[in-house]
């Protein structure tokens, strides 16, 4: 039994979903064996699920998405590392009840690769998504060595509104050890930078963004990288249009500019994290996340360990707080059934608040259904 699923959003981490999983798979049978494999598909958890995979933990300090410091972590095993930009820029990284959609920097972000760089790492994977920003990395790169400035040859204001006033890109004192490595850039979402399909029109109003904002933020985005088509020539359109350039505010625009390769966030996850040899003896895949729905299909974790473990033969039940997909959707995406906690408590707010006990009832059901 592989139990593989991602966290419940605001009520379980994906070792939590684990730890439950497992308790109500033993109700049911109290011997079976169990290996809890915690994924991620690049957003926030990223650097849990790696350091509950064997990766060692480190954490420094570095500026929050408005310069304050925080704690931020990342994970680090024999050469490679896993930076997720979250754990610096993230919104659980302002202060509570503060959104800053147009001041909102990348800057920690850039700190936390360059203390990755420090450790000697040829590989890093930089998980992006549950940004507070839309800087189109602007501040990552900033904290890397670049410089962007005015008309009067001063750094612009941090954040994606800052960009509108510049004139100038400087790129020439970037850290040399970017190009030593090989940088994965892992996200969930294949978005350009700008456009009605881009970062600021797309995730900015999750980030507090209105309609004029988003307006100011799209057009912003989109003089940053004509300012850097100037600088690095004609690369830079054609970064700004490629999957991943909108991801996490344009964090991803900026990655792919120093060399980054896209790739979806939940493969190189279970690459990194062991999946296919972890996968190998387990008989049933359990995985899931907070809510089953149609983003589910689309690149998050729950359908890429469904896909991986359906391509190996396996069979694949899902847990989930809530359930939105009809059955011939699951069955298309690799999974056989889901159960989710709304079948046992119908209050949503119960089921954010107990998750946890919640689970282990759920869990329990799917002990009895396929292991007895």
């Amino acid at each position: 039994m592989l139990v593989a699923a991602d966290k419940f959003k605001g009520s379980l981490t994906a070792v939590e979903v684990a730890e439950r999983v497992t308790a109500g798979l033993r109700r049911a049978v109290p011997d079976v064996e169990v290996t809890a494999l915690p994924v991620a598909d690049g957003g926030d958890g990223t650097v849990a699920a790696a350091v509950a995979a064997g990766f060692e933990r480190r954490q420094i300090r570095v500026a929050g998405p408005l310069g304050h410091e925080v704690d931020a972590a990342f994970a680090v095993r024999g050469d490679t590392a896993v930076v997720e930009m979250a754990e610096a820029s993230g919104l659980q990284r302002l202060p509570a009840g503060v959104l800053a959609p147009l001041t909102a920097s990348t800057y920690g972000s850039g700190e936390l690769l360059r203390a990755a760089l420090d450790e000697g790492v040829r590989t890093i994977v930089f998980g992006v998504g549950g940004s507070a920003t839309t800087d189109g990395g602007a501040g990552m790169l900033t904290a890397l060595g670049a410089r962007f400035l005015d008309a009067d040859g001063e750094p612009v204001a941090p954040g994606g509104g800052g960009l509108a006033d510049l004139a100038r890109a400087d790129l020439s004192q970037l850290d040399p050890r970017l190009s030593t490595v090989e940088l994965v850039l892992a996200s969930d979402v294949d978005n350009p930078l700008t456009g009605p399909k881009g970062a600021a029109a797309v995730y900015g109003p999750q980030k507090g963004a209105s309609p004029d904002d988003v307006e100011a933020l799209d057009a912003a985005l989109a003089h940053y990288a004509k300012v850097l088509e100037t600088e690095v020539g004609p690369r830079a359109a054609g970064h700004a249009a490629a999957p991943g350039a909108g991801a996490a505010g344009g964090i991803g625009y900026g990655a792919l500019l120093v060399g980054a390769r896209f790739r979806a966030g939940i493969e190189v996850m279970l690459d990194v994290l062991g999946f296919a040899a972890a996968l190998e003896p387990a008989e049933l895949v359990i995985t899931g996340e907070g809510s089953l729905d149609e983003q589910t299909l689309h690149g998050k974790a729950p359908a890429g360990v469904a896909a991986a473990a359906r391509a190996a033969g396996k069979e694949v039940v899902a847990v989930c707080g809530r359930l939105k997909l009809p059955p011939e959707a699951l069955g298309r995406a690799g999974i056989r059934r889901a159960y989710p906690l709304t079948d046992v408590e119908p209050d949503i707010a119960v089921c954010v608040s107990d998750a946890g006990p919640l689970l282990e009832r759920v869990a329990e059901r799917i002990g009895r259904d396929f292991l007895t």
